[in-house]
C-alpha cells in the first residue's frame, strides 16, 4: 500500500508539472501513460527550472516537451536542454535541425561550434531582412501575381522566401507576405472571393507493360513499377548506406564511425543487399517476396544484390537444391551480383570466433541440446571458464576430439527473446559438399548470417518477421568483434491459404504419394508454379501487390491466379483444344479438299500475327456443347439450334444424331451455312480438325481447408485433408496443330477452356498440358 501511495503521489507531481510548461491535463495524463517519455520530460523540465526558475512560459514547454518526445538517444538530452533554457535554441525550426544534428554525431563530445552553426544559433533575423526577402520574391513573380490576383498560391511565396532566410520566423514572414501582396492588389474584389475553377484532370495514357531482358548487376528482367515505387528512395524509411547509426535501436561504439567510413570507402555508398536461403529445399511462393524485396530495393535504388547460400548444415544440403534456387532467382528475372556461399567465410569465421574467446565473450559449454532448449533454459556451469581453457578446448572440437552434443562454443549476451547465450558453433561430424572433411565444427545461423553479411559490406539485412529477436544478436556481435555492422530489417511473411510450404511437411506429401515431387503443379514451390505454368511476372506483380509490409500476409492463391491471367493474356497465344471429343462430320462441307482457316494469335490485337488450323469436313467439338434437349438459356448446339465454328466463317445445323447400342451420342452429322447468309447463331463454339492427340492436366487446390496445418480446422493432421480431386488427368485430349512445335513450359489460351502450359513429361507424339487458370475465377473460391 506504502509502495502505491508514493507512486501516486509522484504521478501527481509529474502532472502538475507537466501542466505547468502548458501541455493540457489530458495530455499530461497521456504522457504519463509512457514512462519513458515521462522520465525524459521530467528531466528535461527539471533543468529548464534550474536554469529559468519554476516559471517557464509555454514557448519554452512545447520546445522541452518536443525534444523529449523525439530525442532517440537521451544522453544527448542536457545538452538539448541547455540550449532551450539559455534561450538560444528558440524554434521548432532550430530544435529541428538539432535533433537531426545529434542523431548525424552519434558520438561524444559533440563539436559545439559545429552544432551551434548548423542549428542557426545565435543568427538575429531583422525585420528589414524579411521585408527585403518578400520584396524579392514578389517581384520575381510579380507578373503572375497582377494575373491570377489572390488566387495565386501564397504558399509559393512562403516557401521561396523561407529559403532565404532559413531561421527567420515563419508567423512574421507571413505578415510580411500578407502586407506586401495586399499593397500590390488592394483589398480583395467579389471575383477573388469567388472559387478559383477546378482544372479538368488530363487523363494519363495507359502505361505499357514493361518487359525488360535479363541483365547483369542486380538488374530485374521484367520491372513491376508498382514494387520499384514501394522500393524507391524514402518510400520505406531506411538509412542511407554510411547513415547506418541513424536507425532506432542501432548500437554505436567509439569505432563505428571510423568502420562506416571505411564501408563507403569499399561501396561507394552502394545500396547492398543479399538473399541468403539454406540450400536444404525448394524455394516457395513467400520466397518469391524476399527475392523480390531483396533484388528489388538494390535495384530501386541502383545497387546490387548477392545471392549468398547458408551452407552451414552440411547434413540436410544436396547439389539439387542449390541449382534449383539460383534457377528460380533467375526464372524471376534477377541476376544475382554475386553468388557467395557462407563456406567462403568459414575460415574468417574461425578466427573471429577464437578472438571472440580471447575477449571474453564467447566460452566451450557441454551442456547437451536438450538442456538447453526453449527459452528457460538452467545457466550453463562454464559460462565462466578461463580464456586459455575455452581456447584449448575449441581447438579440441575443431580437432574432432569430441562427439556431437558433447560441446558447443557459446556467445555471452541475452537475446530480444530472453534466450542466453546463443550457440555459435557445434560439432558435425558430415563432410560438407564443397570444404570436404576440412572441418567437423560448423558455425550456426546466429553466428555466421550477421558476419557474412560484414564481409560483404551489406547495408540493409532484410528478412522476415520471426528473426526480429536475432536482432540484438546481430549487432552484439558485430560490434564485440570491432568489425562492420550493417543494419537488419524486418518485413512481414507472405503465406498463402489452402497449401503447406514448410519443408518437413512437403517431403511427407512426397513419401505417400499425395504429390509427385517438389516441383508437382499442385504445390506452392517456385518449381511447381514455374511447372504449372504460372509465369515470373505474375509471381513477382503478385509480390507487389501484396506490399512490402510489416504485417505478415496471408493471401487467398486466387489473388495468384488473378495476376496470372493478367500476364498470360497478353503472352500466351491462342489454340483450340478440345477435351471430351464428339466427332461432327459436315455433310455438305464446301469444298473438295480441306480448306486452310486463320487464327489470330492475339485476336484483340491482330498485329501479333496468325496461324493456319485446317479445316475438313470431319471436325470435333466438346461433348458438352451438344444438347439433344435444350434447357432454356441453353445457347449451344442442339437440333434446331445453330452454332458458329470460330474463326471459319461457317454455322452448322445438326442433321442427324448417330448414338451407339447403349444410347450414347457418338457422332453428329451436320450442314454448314456461309455466315454473312446464315441467321447470326447463338454462340459460337470452338473445334479442332486433323489434332493432335495430348493429355491435359486440370488441376484443383490440394487441401480442402484453408488452414490444413491447423489442428482447430483440420483436428486430424494436413495428410487428412487432401482434396481426392485435385488432380484430374484427360487423357485423350485434341488439340489444333498449330502446337506441334512446342517445347515445354509454352504457354497457350485454349479458347474457352483456359492458360494452359506444357508439361517437362511431353515426348514425341504426346504433348501433356498443365492446366494453370482457368480463364475467369471460379465465384466459388472467391
Amino acid at each position: 500500500m506504502a509502495a502505491a501511495s508514493v507512486a501516486a503521489e509522484e504521478a501527481e507531481e509529474a502532472l502538475r508539472l507537466f501542466t505547468a510548461i502548458g501541455l493540457s491535463e489530458a495530455k499530461a495524463r497521456e504522457t504519463l501513460r509512457n514512462a519513458a517519455l515521462s522520465a525524459l520530460l521530467r528531466r528535461a523540465v527539471l533543468q529548464a527550472q534550474s536554469a529559468l526558475g519554476p516559471a517557464l512560459d509555454k514557448a519554452t514547454g512545447t520546445l522541452l516537451y518536443n525534444a523529449a518526445a523525439r530525442l532517440r538517444d537521451p544522453k544527448h538530452l542536457g545538452f538539448l536542454v541547455g540550449y532551450i533554457a539559455r534561450r538560444e535554441i528558440l524554434t521548432d525550426l532550430q530544435l529541428s535541425a538539432a535533433l537531426e544534428y545529434v542523431r548525424s554525431h552519434p558520438l561524444e563530445p559533440l563539436d559545439a561550434v559545429d552544432f551551434e552553426q548548423a542549428c542557426g544559433v545565435g543568427v538575429c533575423i531583422t525585420p528589414e531582412q524579411i521585408e527585403e526577402a518578400v520584396e524579392a520574391v514578389i517581384s520575381e513573380h510579380r507578373a503572375e501575381l497582377l494575373a491570377e490576383r489572390y488566387h495565386f498560391n501564397m504558399g509559393v511565396l512562403m516557401g521561396e522566401a523561407r529559403s532565404r532566410l532559413r531561421w527567420a520566423d515563419g508567423k512574421t514572414i507571413k505578415n510580411e507576405v500578407d502586407l506586401q501582396v495586399l499593397h500590390l492588389l488592394g483589398p480583395k474584389t467579389e471575383a477573388d472571393l469567388e472559387k478559383k475553377p477546378k482544372a479538368a484532370k488530363a487523363r494519363p495514357a495507359p502505361v505499357e507493360k514493361q518487359k525488360a531482358p535479363v541483365v547483369e548487376n542486380g538488374e530485374v528482367g521484367t520491372e513491376t513499377r508498382s514494387l520499384l515505387e514501394q522500393l524507391r528512395g524514402e518510400a520505406l524509411k531506411f538509412h542511407k548506406p554510411g547513415e547506418n547509426y541513424k536507425t532506432e535501436g542501432y548500437v554505436v561504439t567509439p569505432n563505428t564511425m571510423a568502420l562506416l567510413k571505411q564501408h563507403l570507402a569499399i561501396t561507394g555508398g552502394q545500396v547492398r543487399t543479399r538473399f541468403p536461403p539454406e540450400p536444404n529445399g525448394i524455394l516457395h511462393i513467400g520466397h518469391a517476396k524476399a527475392i523480390n524485396f531483396n533484388f528489388g530495393y538494390a535495384k530501386a535504388n541502383g545497387g546490387v544484390c548477392f545471392l549468398r547460400y547458408d551452407d552451414t548444415n552440411p547434413e540436410k544440403e544436396e547439389e539439387k537444391f542449390f541449382t534449383a534456387i539460383r534457377d528460380m532467382v533467375e526464372w524471376l528475372g534477377y541476376q544475382p551480383y554475386a553468388v557467395t556461399h557462407a563456406s567462403d567465410y568459414f575460415d574468417q569465421l574461425y578466427t573471429w570466433a577464437l578472438e571472440l574467446i580471447r575477449r571474453g565473450q564467447a566460452y566451450v559449454c557441454h551442456q547437451k541440446v536438450e538442456e538447453i532448449k526453449g527459452h528457460n533454459p538452467p545457466p550453463s556451469p562454464w559460462r565462466d571458464r578461463p580464456v586459455e581453457e575455452s581456447l584449448l578446448l575449441f581447438e579440441d572440437m575443431r580437432k574432432g576430439k569430441f562427439g556431437e552434443g558433447e560441446a558447443t562454443l557459446r556467445m555471452k549476451l541475452v537475446m530480444e527473446d530472453g534466450k542466453m547465450d546463443p550457440v555459435a558453433y557445434r560439432v558435425k561430424f558430415t563432410p560438407h559438399h564443397r570444404t570436404g572433411d576440412k572441418w567437423c565444427i560448423y558455425p550456426t545461423y546466429d553466428y555466421t548470417h550477421c558476419l557474412c553479411d560484414s564481409i560483404e559490406h551489406i547495408t540493409h539485412s532484410l528478412c522476415t518477421k520471426e528473426f526480429q529477436a536475432r536482432r540484438s544478436s546481430y549487432f552484439w556481435l558485430c560490434n564485440a568483434l570491432d568489425v562492420y555492422c550493417p543494419v537488419q530489417w524486418e518485413y512481414g511473411r507472405l503465406n498463402l491459404l489452402y497449401t503447406v510450404v514448410s519443408k518437413r511437411k512437403i517431403i511427407r506429401l512426397v513419401e505417400t504419394g499425395a504429390v509427385r515431387d517438389w516441383d508437382d503443379p499442385r504445390l506452392f514451390t517456385l518449381t511447381a508454379l514455374r511447372r504449372r505454368g504460372f509465369p515470373p511476372e505474375a509471381i513477382n506483380n503478385f509480390c507487389a501487390r501484396v506490399g512490402v509490409t510489416v504485417a505478415q500476409a496471408t493471401m487467398e492463391p486466387h489473388l495468384l491466379e488473378a495476376c496470372a491471367r493478367e500476364v498470360l493474356n497478353e503472352q500466351a497465344p491462342r489454340a483450340m483444344a478440345v477435351l471430351e471429343p464428339l466427332k461432327v462430320t459436315i455433310t455438305n462441307f464446301p469444298a473438295p479438299k480441306a480448306l486452310e482457316v486463320l487464327v489470330p494469335n492475339f485476336p484483340a490485337d491482330e498485329s501479333r500475327g496468325f496461324h493456319k488450323v485446317p479445316f475438313q469436313p470431319t471436325v470435333y467439338i466438346e461433348e458438352t456443347d451438344f444438347r439433344e434437349e435444350m434447357d432454356k438459356g441453353y445457347k449451344r448446339l442442339a437440333p434446331g439450334q445453330p452454332v458458329g465454328l470460330r474463326h471459319t466463317g461457317y454455322v452448322i445445323a445438326v442433321q442427324n444424331v448417330i448414338k451407339d447400342p447403349s444410347g450414347r451420342v457418338m457422332e453428329l452429322e451436320v450442314t454448314c451455312t456461309k455466315s454473312d447468309v446464315a441467321e447470326k447463331p447463338k454462340a459460337f463454339i470452338h473445334w479442332v480438325s486433323e489434332p493432335l492427340a495430348c493429355e491435359v492436366r486440370l488441376y484443383e487446390r490440394l487441401f480442402l481447408h484453408k488452414n490444413p496445418e491447423d489442428p482447430s480446422e483440420v483436428p486430424g493432421g494436413f495428410l487428412s485433408d487432401l482434396n481426392p480431386d485435385s488432380l484430374r488427368v484427360v487423357p485423350n485430349a485434341l488439340v489444333d496443330s498449330s502446337v506441334l512445335s512446342a517445347r515445354p513450359f509454352d504457354k497457350f489460351q485454349f479458347e474457352r477452356l483456359g492458360y494452359f502450359s506444357v508439361d517437362p513429361d511431353s515426348k514425341e507424339g504426346k504433348v501433356v498440358f498443365n492446366r494453370t487458370v482457368t480463364l475467369k475465377e471460379d465465384p466459388g473460391k472467391a
